[in-house]
């Protein structure tokens, strides 16, 4: 939508307020992580925490995305430090299990591409998780993408750069996790006023 658009459909009372029109935030570095962690205490405050402390993320409050990644996003190295408190918005693939299951979680992303002009238009990703072992997170994460892909990009888009993260264990305490997420640092707001 256009600016004059935009500013073109704002009632006469919307026209009096002051202030600064922006869009909705787009996404532009991340890095990219995994951790595991076992409890016989809990998952949450358990497990779940400790996975968070082996991927370095343990001090943040974790906000999660669905499944695309912006033009304009950039992979960097996860920052040496993160704020205590901070919110930390990723998409993430989290597996719970008990002892004695493999718990197995995993990300798969690639960037589209126009095959007219060749430029980038920004990322697909699918997660998955369970405890069927690496061979079927596998298939289960190849098969995914590759079905995002044909239904609403592959006529426009070619994709490329795949990139595959993931994280499995057999939890010898009662409770056990495996996580892996791409991690957002920070964002870009358009503005339209």
């Amino acid at each position: 939508m256009t600016n004059q658009v935009l500013l073109s459909s704002l009632s006469s009372v919307e026209k009096e307020v002051k202030g600064l029109l922006v869009g909705n935030r787009i996404p532009r570095d991340y890095f990219v992580t995994k951790g595991s962690g076992e409890s016989d205490i809990t998952v949450h405050a358990g497990s779940y925490h400790l996975a968070l402390k082996k991927a370095g993320i343990e001090m943040c409050n974790i906000m999660t995305y669905s499944s695309i990644l912006p033009g304009i996003a950039r992979k960097v190295e996860k920052p040496a430090y993160l704020e205590h408190g901070a919110v930390m918005e990723s998409i993430m693939s989290v597996c719970n299990a008990t002892k004695g299951e493999e718990a197995c979680a995993g990300i798969i992303y690639g960037w589209l591409y126009n095959r007219k002009t060749h430029e980038k238009f920004g990322g697909l990703v699918c997660e998955h998780n369970g405890t069927y072992g690496m061979e079927q997170l596998l298939k289960n994460l190849d098969d995914s993408l590759e079905e995002l892909y044909r239904n609403g990009f592959s006529e426009k888009y070619y994709l490329k750069n795949i990139e595959r993260i993931t994280e499995h264990f057999v939890p010898r305490k009662k409770y056990g996790t495996a996580l892996v997420g791409i991690c957002f640092l920070n964002y870009v707001y358009p503005i339209f006023s």
